[in-house]
This record gives structure tokens, sequence and C-alpha cells, in this order.
């Protein structure tokens, strides 16, 4: 069986507006899908990396899952990427080496709290989503790994109306689904 896991990094799910009501629709699909909830795991942001490379050697399918933090991740995400894509584990100098990463799918969902509009060329941010995203896609190729469309929720406010978020939360887990 398929499997996927969602590498989720936020740093305060109670607050959540959007990540929390995603993960409550993956969680209805404990068979397929595994939820790792980097911050519960990890308070002190100490992996363990044996473990992290295990679970990652057992699926198929990783989503990165996070709030968008000043164009890019928060923290956690960027120290669970730098020590567990470890040098001779997920990348390294021989082309013939059967490193972990290599063919895994790997794609991003991230929520935004500003609107589409401000992440195309002549928006407020000036580059879009895409764009952004790039040091993620460039880590994604370095590893080997194949890379899915991303998964992008705009608005993640609190003024977004729960219908909106149900709605986005059904999406993204057919995504997750679907790999």
């Amino acid at each position: 069986m398929k499997r996927t896991m969602v590498v989720l990094a936020h740093p305060d799910m109670e607050k959540s507006v959007v990540n929390k009501k995603w993960i409550e629709e993956l969680q209805k699909h404990n068979d397929k899908i595994i939820i790792h909830d980097l911050h519960k795991e990890y308070p002190d942001c100490i992996f363990d990396i044996d473990r992290e490379h295990n679970l990652l050697e057992n699926v198929e399918n990783i989503i990165l899952q996070f709030p968008l933090y000043w164009y890019s991740s928060p923290p956690i995400l960027k120290k669970w990427l730098d020590d567990v894509l470890s040098y001779g584990w997920a990348y390294g100098d021989d082309e013939t080496a059967d490193y972990k990463m290599k063919g895994k799918k790997i794609g991003l969902a991230v929520t935004v709290g500003a609107p589409e509009e401000n992440y195309m060329k002549n928006g407020s941010v000036g580059f879009s989503m895409d764009e952004v995203l790039i040091p993620f896609k460039a880590t994604i190729k370095y590893i080997g790994g194949i890379e899915l469309p991303s998964f992008i929720f705009y608005d993640a406010v609190p003024e977004t109306g729960d219908e909106k978020i149900s709605e986005s939360a059904k999406k993204y887990s057919d995504y997750v689904l679907n790999l």
C-alpha cells in the first residue's frame, strides 16, 4: 500500500485556521497517511535522525505542510531539512549510489495569510508563489525527489469562512490520497 507522510511544521496548531482543519481531515485516513507533527514530536528541535530516516524510507510520498513565514517555512522545518537530509543518506557525490530520497514524490502544502493577487508580478509581493518556493523545489531536485504540484491556500486568516476552509480541507485530503 502506498503511504504518504505529511511533515507538519506549524508552531501553534491550536491557533491555526486552515492547517488545523487540513490535519483533522487527513486524520480520517490514518491507514494511508502518517501525520508527523514536528513541534509535537520535537519541541526542543533536537531530531532523532535515525527515526526520521526510517520514517522517510518507509513511505512513497512526502508532503511538507507549513504556513508561509517571511517567504519561507517556520524555522523547525528548515532545521529538519538541514539535519535529516544528510550527506550520504539523502544525497552525495556518487551518482550511482542508492540515496534514500531518490525517486520519492515530494510536495508542498502551504498556507498563506495574504490574498493570491499579492503573489503576482504586479502584486504587492512581486513574486509568484512558485518563485517564493524555489528553495524547496531546488532541494527536492537536488536530493533526486520528484516534485509534486504544490497545494496552496491563500487568505488563511481568521476571517476566512468555515465553508471555504472545509472545502479546502476536502480538496487537500483528495490531493494527498490521490498521489
